[in-house]
């Protein structure tokens, strides 16, 4: 039986138009609709019965929580009434680690959801979103890829939305897993996995999904970068401006410097959860100095501050126990 595999779009570069065909940048992001994107796709009808429609055609910087949670809530739909096989997302590439965390930590169930994208438009002479696409379909329609989470396809690459970052600013090559590599690839169109990634479903998945789609928004959790000579005074100014958490992305394993970790320890005792990040491209966060430990601050694990972020905001709008999110940083 031909697997049913259907495509949420969201917008982003693998929907865009420019002017010139030469063109890479500068172009309209989402302004191709999703029946056009599977019909410049011909092969996609050898590999599944495919169907489509647009969630949402934006540049995916301009991205909002409650689209992401749209988004979750559309996948969480089609999963429970059983109707497909399999649902691939079209997304932009600058929030796509982001889109695809999020859907993971409340993916429930055991087939596959599948982000996909392009570096360059529709309309570029060497466009390489009809071969993503393409490669995300026979993905999504493996029974390879059941019960591994949610993933990201491009470049012929299979990555786990867990580590996968976008490491380039242009190159198609751009999304890479620096702390763990891709778990399998699409070999001229066979699907092979190299070894499976370590699951992090938050716990009681489906009821958080439904409670964060009910409310439509997330708490603000900011990202604050470290740098030399940093005061501190920003972590003053967005515990005033009402934050519910903070990931610090630190220098090296997540260290910060001396003043900014007295303004951290501060919000820890007004109620906000602190999360130790790194600003560097890989490597692991882990304890470090005794005082942090004291203060109360988590250290990130492998994922990264845009990822930690995401984490604490699920937990802090479910009013989850400490115990179960940090787990998954663990």
């Amino acid at each position: 039986m031909r697997k049913r595999i259907h495509i949420l779009a969201m917008g982003g570069t693998i929907a865009g138009k420019a002017g010139d065909s030469a063109a890479t940048t500068g172009y309209q992001a989402g302004a191709v609709d999703v029946e056009e994107l599977i019909a410049a796709v011909p092969q996609i009808k050898d590999v599944a019965e495919v169907t489509g429609e647009s969630i949402a055609a934006i540049d995916s910087k301009d991205i909002t929580a409650a689209e992401q949670l749209r988004l979750a809530g559309r996948v969480r739909e089609l999963l429970l009434k059983g109707d497909v096989d399999g649902i691939v997302v079209t997304h932009g590439t600058d929030t796509m680690e982001e889109s695809a965390y999020l859907l993971d930590l409340l993916h429930f169930a055991d087939k596959p959801v599948v982000f996909t994208g392009a570096m360059r438009p529709a309309t570029a002479l060497s466009a390489d979103g009809p071969l993503n696409l393409l490669d995300a379909v026979r993905v999504a329609a493996s029974a390879q890829a059941r019960d591994r989470g949610v993933l990201v396809v491009l470049n012929n690459a299979i990555h786990s939305a867990r580590l996968v970052t976008k490491i380039s600013t242009t190159a198609v090559e751009t999304f890479q897993s620096p702390n763990g590599g891709a778990i399998g690839a699409v070999n001229d169109g066979v699907v092979v996995f190299y070894h499976s990634a370590e699951l992090h479903h938050l716990p009681n998945a489906l009821r958080v999904s439904e409670q964060l789609t009910g409310q439509g928004e997330l708490p603000y959790v900011p990202i604050l970068y470290g740098h030399s000579d940093d005061d501190g005074r920003l972590v003053e100014s967005v515990v005033e401006n009402g934050a519910k958490g903070i990931v610090y992305a630190g220098m090296g394993n997540g260290s910060i410097p001396a003043r900014v970790e007295k303004e951290l320890a501060a919000a820890v005792q007004k109620g906000l959860w602190v999360i130790r990040a790194s600003s560097s491209a890989c490597g692991m966060v882990t304890r470090a100095e005794d005082s942090y430990e004291q203060a109360g601050f988590i250290a990130s694990g492998l994922i990264n501050p845009r990822k930690a972020r995401l984490l604490l905001q699920v937990a802090v709008s479910a009013a989850m126990p400490a115990g179960e999110w940090q787990k998954i940083l663990a």
